[in-house]
């Protein structure tokens, strides 16, 4: 996969997320989505807690627990559904990793899709995928999780209410993704 035709994927998954993350996690919780942090920037619920990679068996991860039993329910309340694909950062693919993407896919639009991924990931290929992703115009941000690695509101497809779009939280030993930095507090492992 060449470097252009990554990038046009990548913006593609961000373009079929752009809409339904925001109706959704608006609408289909009272008070928000769990674990969102309100307009004020308290989050509700850290994501610093829970195991640690070593602590986590790649192949016990799927999309149905990637995320809090309630925020599955939700989605599930709503008639939605989840696809499992390959976590993919730009050209480097992540064998152990997972992408998934919940919405209605009965609707003839596909704008009601919400992404989110985890994989484990060595030193190196994190260090070349955030100098990669950097290369390509995303904004890094340091936070007490780990590196933030977030595309240039200018340039993204839809933003959450802090202003963040699609964003990558590299851990120490794993990555997490989702549509916007706010989805990133939905992953929940532990």
């Amino acid at each position: 996969m060449t470097l252009l035709s990554a990038r046009l994927r990548a913006a593609g998954i961000a373009a079929l997320v752009a809409v339904g993350s925001v109706v959704l996690l608006s609408a289909c919780v009272p008070g928000g989505a769990p674990g969102v942090a309100p307009s004020d920037g308290t989050p509700q619920a850290s994501s610093t807690a829970g195991p640690g990679p070593a602590q986590i068996d790649p192949d016990d991860v799927t999309c149905e627990n990637l995320l809090s039993p309630d925020t599955v329910e939700t989605f599930g309340s709503t008639g939605w559904t989840v696809r499992e694909d390959p976590f993919v950062i730009l050209d480097l693919e992540l064998p152990k990793g997972i992408a998934c993407t919940w919405g209605d896919f009965s609707s003839p639009t596909n704008d009601d899709l919400i992404l989110f991924g985890w994989s484990p990931i060595s030193e190196a290929d994190a260090s070349a995928a955030e100098a990669a992703l950097e290369g390509e115009g995303w904004l890094r941000k340091d936070d007490p999780r780990g590196t933030m690695i977030t595309e240039d509101p200018s340039s993204a497809l839809r933003l959450d209410d802090q202003g963040y779009g699609m964003t990558y939280l590299f851990r120490n030993g794993w990555v997490e993704v989702s549509d916007t930095r706010q989805g990133l507090d939905l992953i929940d492992l532990g």
